[in-house]
């Protein structure tokens, strides 16, 4: 095995501590020489401690250039979502202009640089930075991400005609702590106009893989529409952030669907539930909490992926999946090495086996 990748971390929330804590034990293939967090009360400290174990003897720190002056490898970055973009393409940025390439799992239009909805100033500086430094920016997620574009589109490679080819994202999110209430509108009033269900923000926020698809197999799309439904319930729902009362959304599903010739070719469909007994008649995976890939074409195949922790440790299937995303861009860096200088997508990379994971 070739040497560790040197490796900085960016962002200590929920998805980067998960995979801080799998760098710590320690990995192989990569070597941690540094963190990075923009909350004060996390600088100065040491990473092991933020991550509830033992001292690890790295500090973290919000000094961009200390950790760019430690000549990483890649830049791993675990920061908040696109409503933060300023914040992420100043930081991103100083990595790539530095010659430091980028792996990430924040701003999720850029699953596909090339989606039009992307706006100019998000897509612009990052081409410029990584001009100007000679190095990769490569965004990944689950969904967007893996999940509809490296699963479906591999699965497409196996079929000599896709009739439609729909990627689904269903859980629950009993024990979801992030903002779904304005996002989603669960939680919400069935009046309440949550923000992803605004088509245009939709598509650019969670359709970037559609136009992704489309360009992979060699189709222009006439059209991106979308849909949107709302499920009330009746009786109150116990979640981990408190109780959703009747009368209220537990439950929404939604679909972004890419127009080719006048019908629904390529389509991405979440069912996003709060509590396994709501929404009885939307769909369900053969388990609870799934990322499903069904074509219809010859063959036709149905792919059904459950992340799951088996540890012992109770950790639910969210957990899983998002600790799934985060290594995703890990494992991704020697690939993100090896490219041209640019941007970089599912597009570009080889095959990604996980070097240093049997161990």
């Amino acid at each position: 095995m070739d040497a560790p990748k040197r490796i900085v971390l960016w962002g200590t929330g929920f998805v980067g501590k998960l995979v801080l804590a799998e760098l710590l034990r320690p990995h192989p293939g990569f070597e941690l020489v540094g963190v990075g967090v923009s909350s004060p009360a996390k600088a100065g400290r040491d990473v092991g401690e933020i991550c509830g174990g033992e001292p690890a003897g790295i500090t973290a720190t919000a000094d961009v250039a200390d950790l760019i002056a430690l000549r990483p490898d890649a830049l791993v970055h675990y920061g908040p979502t696109a409503a933060h973009a300023e914040d992420n393409i100043r930081l991103m940025s100083a990595f790539l202009r530095a010659g430091i390439d980028v792996c990430s799992t924040a701003m999720t239009p850029w699953v596909w640089p090339a989606m039009k909805q992307n706006p100019p100033a998000w897509i612009t500086p990052i081409s410029q930075a990584c001009a100007e430094g000679g190095a990769s920016c490569f965004t990944t997620g689950i969904d967007p991400g893996f999940a509809n574009d490296l699963f479906p589109m591999t699965l497409m490679g196996l079929c000599g005609e896709v009739r439609t080819v729909r990627a689904q994202e269903i859980l629950d999110y009993s024990d979801y702590e992030g903002d779904y209430e304005n996002e989603m509108g669960i939680g919400r009033p069935p009046e309440f106009q949550a923000l992803l269900e605004i088509p245009d923000i939709l598509v650019m926020s969670w359709g970037a893989t559609v136009p992704m698809m489309a360009h992979a197999v060699g189709i222009e799309l006439d059209a991106i529409t979308t849909t949107w439904d709302k499920w009330v319930t009746d009786r109150p729902v116990k979640t981990a952030k408190g109780v959703i009362e009747p009368g209220r959304v537990a439950a929404i599903h939604f679909t972004i669907n890419g127009i080719y010739r006048g019908e629904t070719r390529i389509q991405l469909e979440h069912v996003n539930r709060v509590g396994r007994d709501a929404a009885p008649d939307w769909p369900r995976g053969t388990a609870d909490d799934v990322y499903r890939v069904e074509i219809d074409g010859s063959p036709s195949i149905v792919q059904e992926t459950a992340f799951r922790f088996t540890d012992g440790s109770g950790r639910d299937a969210a957990t899983a999946g998002c600790l799934a995303t985060g290594l995703r861009a890990l494992n991704a860096v020697p690939a993100v090495n090896a490219a041209a200088p640019g941007w970089v997508t599912a597009l570009d990379l080889p095959l990604i086996p996980g070097v240093g994971t049997i161990r």
